[in-house]
């Protein structure tokens, strides 16, 4: 057994590790606060055992519920917090949690047919439910209330269907416009807006069957929804391939840094993750990006990605490339520098993990929300409060 240790200066604020009988969450701190959590003393123990002297860096508060609706459908892949700002007429509120689930009753891959929106310790509630559908990890809840969501369908449950579409959802939970394109949605498996106005969205797209990352422009209203001619590839080359248990592995993940125009692309069958720059403006496709992370210790195929309110970055492990048994359904945690910060773990069984997203509550606290493949819920933890007042300074 490795002997405790006190974390470094240099390596605060304090991490946690996961528990084998309670997972703890990744500590997602603010960095400007990183001198001021370093005096809390988290130590770290081996065995994935984690002990504060103080009070820890994230609190265990934490919420789950199911995410199996009436029609009995399971294997839930994407998560997304309803933004503020939707519509009072809009069916969602703000700070409600939606989950699209991939399969059917069957559990038969690319069956799926709703959206449910989270209620804590209990049935959801069908926000959409639609025909003939696979719904994927893309998914995002925009301020106008409307709703965008992938869909990649399967014949039976193996067999592919379609190249797959994007689905516009009204804020009433009513299908509007279904989009396609055999390029710009070549099986659409992860998504991330960067500019979300009244009536004007542009997203970027991950598709699992060509390998690209699209730029998609879409004029949205109560009447339909159009895709831009302004659309186009802006990243490619991601390796991709069927897989007898996943179905289909390619790039899936996206983060975009609006700051820096910077999109990061979670690439599960390169096992790594790449940045494209320039994202929302450039106007050609020059391959895949560079490498930011690439860590076969911690990286074991990463699927969902997105920006922590730190400014780090986090994954969700699918474990379809590179398994470790040990290491099974864990979510990761690095920077944008490549350096791997922590990890947890969602559940011991291979594949639970999937969708994952930053958000906030009604109240305007800061929330984090996984999936879980294998018990089919979502949980939800809040972050600390003086995490939100840091975050609104």
């Amino acid at each position: 057994m490795k002997a405790s240790r006190q974390l470094s200066a240099a390596e605060c604020p304090a991490r946690v590790i996961h528990s084998s009988k309670a997972p703890v969450p990744i500590r997602f701190a603010q960095r400007r606060l990183r001198v001021a959590l370093c005096s809390i003393g988290l130590v770290v123990l081996s065995l994935g055992t984690a002990i504060a002297h103080e009070e820890p860096i994230l609190p265990p508060t934490s919420t789950s519920g199911s995410t199996v609706p009436t029609n009995g459908d399971v294997n839930p892949y994407g998560i997304a917090f309803v933004p503020k700002g939707v519509p009072s007429s809009s069916a969602l509120k703000p700070g409600d949690v939606v989950v699209s689930n991939f399969n059917a009753a069957s559990n038969q891959q690319g069956t799926g047919t709703t959206i449910v929106k989270l209620v804590t310790d209990g049935a959801p509630v069908t926000f959409f439910q639609g025909r003939n559908l696979g719904l994927t990890t893309a998914l995002a809840v925009l301020k106008s209330g409307f709703v965008l969501v992938g869909n990649l369908p399967t014949t039976t449950g193996g067999a592919i269907a379609s190249a797959g579409s994007l689905l516009v959802i009204n804020p009433q939970g009513g299908l509007l416009t279904e989009l396609k394109d055999p390029t710009l949605l070549d099986g659409p498996w992860d998504m991330t807006v960067a500019v979300d106005k009244p009536s004007q969205v542009t997203a970027f797209v991950s598709n699992v069957l060509n390998g690209t990352v699209a730029r998609i422009d879409i004029n949205i209203s109560m009447s339909g929804a159009t895709l831009l001619k302004s659309s186009r590839i802006i990243a490619s080359g991601y390796a991709h391939r069927p897989d007898p248990a996943a179905l289909v592995v390619g790039p899936t993940g996206l983060a975009y840094d609006a700051a820096h125009d910077l999109l990061y692309v979670a690439s599960t069958n390169d096992n790594a993750v790449f940045a494209v720059p320039r994202a929302a403006t450039r106007m050609r496709n020059d391959g895949p990006g560079r490498v930011v992370y690439q860590d076969n210790e911690h990286l074991h195929g990463p699927l969902a990605l997105a920006l922590a309110p730190n400014g780090d970055l986090v994954t969700a492990n699918g474990d379809a490339v590179n398994p470790n048994p040990k290491k099974s359904s864990e979510i990761v945690e690095f920077t944008p520098e490549g350096r791997f910060v922590a990890q947890m773990q969602v559940d011991p069984t291979a594949g639970a993990a999937f969708g994952l997203a930053f958000g906030h509550s009604s109240t305007g606290q800061s929330q984090f929300a996984t999936v879980n493949d294998t018990t089919n819920t979502a949980t939800v933890w809040t972050l600390r409060r003086r995490h939100d007042d840091d975050d609104r300074e």
